[in-house]
């Protein structure tokens, strides 16, 4: 009777055990985003979150709504009919309004805003819009930040209502557009349309775009809803820009057909360049970046001096209890494990304490061996050596030793142990083998220990040879003294491949340039000497101009050997203190570690972008590129490693956008 209860007592406990869990499994919280515009692929990892099931595995029932012409995120969302959002910089102008936005990620690190114009128009300059009609969206206060940074008084502009419809353009309606640089292009040229790009980059405001944002009331009401959301959208964009074809596709099928997939393509990769997944992580923000947004708002008069950013940036909740709970395992597992190695290590010093009588016994048997032990030793290819502790004198010497060393077996037996190494390492080699015999003779009945070590020895002709040599102490049963017991072996081939795999693990391949990962370690070194002795680092962002078609036309193979001598004028522009890196397809970093001015930064790659103006020659093929050369220094443009490459490719692109073959300093035209 008692088990039957039980047993039940048991089946009911696991009912309401499944049941509970199957709460857990079912309950989800409705979230809704309201996005900036039609679906597109710039609400890309968005939608890859919900097809993969990212929100779903985080608990979370999430909407993505479009918008319409007109339409103001930021009300959508402070209003409670949204509670997360996509802005821009403008986030800045209403959190002073009393807006209580709050920024949770960064998706574009270069804002896509530009402005647009048709060549025949005759807009030669951003000035010549003054007087002209132009449709500028809600929000676009990054454009009017440009615009008056630039001295053009907005007054002067004659603004149209946006349609959000390049047709406008396209049709001659109006006279310049506000778009996105990953968007409206590709209507352009469908249309065969000649159109010139205005970039606030070109200025010097380099903001961020596409900024995740929700509110205060949210946060506090439910900060692990926050959580949980933004780390799945990262986790969503981080797929979507490693798979950004397949995303193109899901968007055109699912979300947004009246579209040609062509368009979502086009999208796609052009915004990879904006989010630049290759420099940081998808998400990342840095405040002193914002604050620099703020100031530039200041000096126009967008913004006051002295921005409260209390609030504004997202600090993710930590979850102690979560913590304690993985410190608690992790310990339990540590005193676990220790637990298994004490019973080992009982088990195994019971085991040697048995033998120790055995071993003894068996001392006069191993000297009946020696002929045979002596015979085994001349055939091995490794060399077994004995020293006299107390001599360091050789007893023994196997005569392999003269295939790795060149001498005999008496002629090593004759040489002093110090003689033996390189003279920078034989002081460090006595001591070395003096202190572990006393170590020895202060445990000498213990657990026998084994010693690995790498040097460099002479060989007979002069040259050297790196050895592994494996030793150990032990007591000569006959004489009593303590003697080194070793083997050597030759690992010259093993450090040649460590050494090789090491140099490809920094460098590039085809151009034989350091590779991203060296580049990155030296300007990091680079800017600690500059913090130390008060000078200044430049970093020059470097992409070939017209190298796509000629790979196109000529093949790969022409493509490489372009690259390859393009890399040695480079090397031929700079010092031998400074470093010309590639970081991949046709795009080169040249980092200056020690320069007096911009101005100097300037020379240099001035003489860059002439040596690669310079015709190429080969397998009888006349090729011409250009370059469009950025240049960001410190401290005036960046105090770390990543505001530097950021900002040196945020001017590289304006250099693009400005007409190729130029060189720009960011923040100047």
């Amino acid at each position: 009777m008692n088990a039957a209860r039980r047993a039940a007592a048991f089946r009911v406990a696991m009912l309401w055990l499944l049941l509970g869990c199957g709460q857990a499994v079912w309950a989800q919280t409705s979230v809704t985003v309201q996005l900036r515009w039609h679906h597109a692929f710039q609400f890309a990892g968005y939608y890859a979150a919900v097809e993969k099931g990212y929100y779903k595995e985080a608990g979370l029932a999430v909407q993505l709504k479009d918008a319409r012409p007109g339409l103001d995120v930021v009300d959508e969302v402070v209003s409670g009919r949204a509670d997360f959002g996509i802005g821009n910089s403008g986030l800045l102008i209403d959190r002073l309004a009393g807006k209580p936005v709050v920024v949770l990620a960064t998706i574009f690190q270069h804002s896509p805003l530009v402005l647009l114009t048709r060549r025949e128009q005759g807009v030669p300059s951003v000035h010549d819009l003054i007087g002209r009609r132009v449709m500028l969206e809600p929000g676009a206060d990054e454009l009017l930040a440009y615009l008056r940074k630039e001295r053009i008084p907005v007054e002067r502009l004659k603004f149209v209502e946006h349609t959000f419809n390049p047709q406008s353009l396209i049709n001659g309606e109006v006279d310049a557009i506000s778009a996105y640089s990953s968007n409206e292009p590709y209507f352009l040229e469908a249309a065969g349309i000649d159109y010139q790009v205005y970039t606030p980059r070109s200025a010097g405001i380099d903001f961020y775009g596409d900024n995740l944002f929700t509110t205060e009331g949210l946060l506090r009401r439910s900060p692990e809803t926050v959580q949980a959301f933004r780390e799945a959208s990262l986790r969503g964009w981080r797929y979507a820009l490693d798979h950004p074809d397949e995303i193109a596709r899901l968007i055109h099928t699912r979300y947004e057909s009246k579209l040609p997939l062509e368009f979502f393509l086009f999208e796609a990769h052009q915004t990879i360049p904006l989010v630049r997944p290759d420099l940081v992580d998808v998400g990342y923000m840095s405040t002193g970046r914002w604050k620099h947004i703020a100031e530039v708002y200041a000096e126009i008069g967008m913004l006051p001096r002295g921005f409260d950013f209390k609030g504004f940036l997202y600090e993710p909740v930590r979850d102690d209890l979560n913590g304690l709970r993985t410190y608690l395992g992790a310990a339990l597992g540590v005193i676990g494990l220790i637990t298994l190695v004490a019973a080992y290590i009982h088990h195994i010093n019971r085991r040697l304490h048995r033998s120790v009588a055995e071993t003894r016994r068996a001392a006069e048997r191993l000297e009946a061996s020696e002929e045979k032990y002596r015979l085994l030793t001349e055939t091995m290819k490794d060399v077994v050596w004995t020293v006299d502790t107390d001599t360091l004198r050789f007893i023994y010497v196997s005569p392999s030793v003269e295939r790795l060393r060149g001498y005999t077996a008496d002629e090593a037996l004759a040489m002093p142990f110090e003689a033996t190494f390189l003279p920078r390492d034989a002081d460090e080699m006595r001591a070395l083998v003096r202190q572990r015999a006393r170590s020895f003779l202060d445990n000498p009945d213990g657990q026998p220990r084994f010693y690995t070590d790498e040097v460099e020895q002479p060989r007979k002709d002069g040259s050297t040879v790196w050895i592994e040599v494996v030793t150990t102490y032990c007591r000569n049963p006959r004489t009593d003294k303590v003697e080194l017991h070793g083997v050597s072996r030759d690992i010259s081939e093993r450090r040649a491949s460590q050494a090789r795999i090491a140099y490809m693990a920094e460098h590039d391949m085809l151009t034989d340039l350091p590779n991203r990962t060296l580049v990155t370690d030296r300007l990091r070194q680079a800017l600690a000497a500059a913090r130390r002795n008060r000078h200044r680092v430049a970093l020059l962002y470097i992409d070939l101009d017209r190298f796509k078609p000629v790979n196109d036309a000529y093949g790969h193979a022409v493509g490489d050997q372009l690259l390859r001598e393009a890399a040695v004028r480079m090397r031929l522009c700079v010092r031998e203190s400074d470093t010309v890196g590639r970081f991949g397809g046709d795009e080169f970093v040249v980092l200056l570690p020690h320069i007096d001015s911009i101005h100097d930064a300037g020379l240099v790659a001035e003489k860059i972008r002439v040596a690669l103006a310079e015709s190429f020659q080969i397998d009888g093929l006349r090729l011409d590129v250009s370059s469009s050369i950025g240049i960001a220094v410190y401290p005036e443009h960046g105090a770390d490693d990543v505001s530097l490459l950021l900002h040196a490719d945020g001017a590289m692109y304006a250099a693009k956008h400005g007409g190729r073959n130029r060189v720009t300093v960011f923040g100047e035209d």
